[in-house]
This record gives structure tokens, C-alpha cells and sequence, in this order.
């Protein structure tokens, strides 16, 4: 790993523990229910925020490597990856590719929510339980 790598790595790690200690801080503010509203304020605000800040330094050209990669892949990468799954949906239907942002949407919508059934499924087998009994 050269130089440059380390440094970029150095921002990816400050990055994401700053969007960790928000996370678990806004999570912690609003997971006072049934529902985890928690979960859903860090998916809504990180997808907002990163949808925002991106296109906005598109269109003013103030996005260097450096705070690209601390802001987008270490601050909303700790805080939440759902923001990077927005943006990521918004930037195929922008660029005309709908079936694969209707693809990406079943994707990380549907099939990994089947894979987390299917993980604690499996947890709970493993840990000698019957699933969903």
C-alpha cells in the first residue's frame, strides 16, 4: 500500500467512526418504540444528506478524492450504507438504466431482507432452536 492508499485509508477509518458514534447517537434518540424509528431516521437523513451533498458538489465542483472519500464512503459509510444504496438507485434512473435501478431496488430491498431471514434461520438452527417457532 502506498502512501497515498494509507492516507485515503486513514480517512476512510476517521470517516466511518465519526458516522458510527452518529448512528449509534440518533438511533439511541429514537428507538423508543415497536417500530425502530431509529433505523429509519439514519436510513432517511443519511440518504437525504449524501443525495445532497453529492449532486451539490457536482454542480459546484467542490468534491476532491480526499473528501469524497471521507464524507461518502467513511461518514455515510459508518452512519448508514442505505444512503449509498439511494444514491446509487438515483444515479441508474438518471442516467436511464431504469431496469437496473428496479433491479438494485428488489436487490437490496427484497433478496437481502430474504437473507437476513435466511441468517437467522440458520443462527437460530445452529444454537439448537427450531426457526420461527
Amino acid at each position: 500500500m502506498d502512501e497515498t492508499q494509507a492516507g485515503l485509508v486513514a480517512l476512510v477509518a476517521i470517516g466511518g467512526a465519526i458516522g458510527s458514534v452518529a448512528r449509534y447517537g440518533v438511533s439511541g434518540l429514537l428507538s423508543r418504540s415497536d417500530f425502530p424509528w431509529g433505523t429509519f431516521a439514519v436510513n432517511l437523513t443519511g440518504t437525504f444528506l449524501l443525495s445532497f451533498l453529492y449532486f451539490l458538489s457536482l454542480e459546484r465542483g467542490f468534491q476532491t478524492t480526499d473528501l469524497r472519500t471521507f464524507l461518502f464512503v467513511g461518514v455515510f459509510g459508518g452512519y448508514t450504507t442505505f444512503s449509498t444504496f439511494g444514491l446509487e438507485t438515483v444515479l441508474l434512473f438518471r442516467g436511464g438504466e431504469v431496469p437496473m435501478a428496479a433491479l438494485n431496488i428488489l436487490f437490496n430491498g427484497g433478496l437481502c431482507v430474504l437473507g437476513a431471514f435466511l441468517g437467522a434461520a440458520l443462527g437460530i438452527l445452529l444454537g439448537g432452536r427450531v426457526p420461527w417457532s
